[in-house]
């Protein structure tokens, strides 16, 4: 397995839905590889960071104005 074939493959490893005979390779690439795994320790980092950051509500006026953009440049509404 190469580097660009773990990074193709995180999401599922992540999320355990990978098995088999690729989770065995993608496991034990990373056993061997220092940049993978330093990858892979930023990653899920920062689905950590994302998960707990604080999320900004619009504020209604944007909103409104945004919405009526979309309409006009979508043509619908």
């Amino acid at each position: 397995m190469r580097c660009r074939d773990v990074i193709a493959i995180l999401d599922d490893y992540l999320e355990g839905s990978l098995a088999g005979a690729d989770l065995e390779r993608l496991e034990a690439h990373l056993r061997e590889c220092d940049e993978c795994r330093a990858y892979l320790d930023t990653y899920r980092r920062t689905l950590a960071l994302t998960r707990t950051a604080a999320r900004v509500e619009m504020p209604r006026e944007m909103r409104r104005h945004l919405r009526a953009l979309l309409i006009s440049r979508l043509g619908v509404g």
